[in-house]
């Protein structure tokens, strides 16, 4: 995995976000069809750092619900 790859994957993830409100990583991995959870979690932290997602516990304590921020 290198930065190309986790860049694609993170505006696959943003574009998959962009489409739904918040939803829990299992979901998301599936929406962005990530290969695996390390390419989602790096694209998640991508994102992050850019400071485009916002995450909250989910129902599942093994589970986190991610949505975009909202824009200002």
């Amino acid at each position: 995995m290198n930065t190309e790859t986790i860049g694609l994957m993170a505006g696959a993830v943003w574009a998959a976000l962009n489409e739904a409100d918040a939803v829990d990583t299992k979901q998301l991995k599936k929406m962005a069809k990530a290969k695996n959870e390390r390419e989602l979690f790096a694209a998640l932290g991508w994102l992050a750092r850019e400071g485009k997602v916002v995450f909250t516990p989910g129902d599942d304590p093994k589970e986190i619900m991610v949505k975009l921020t909202p824009e200002k």
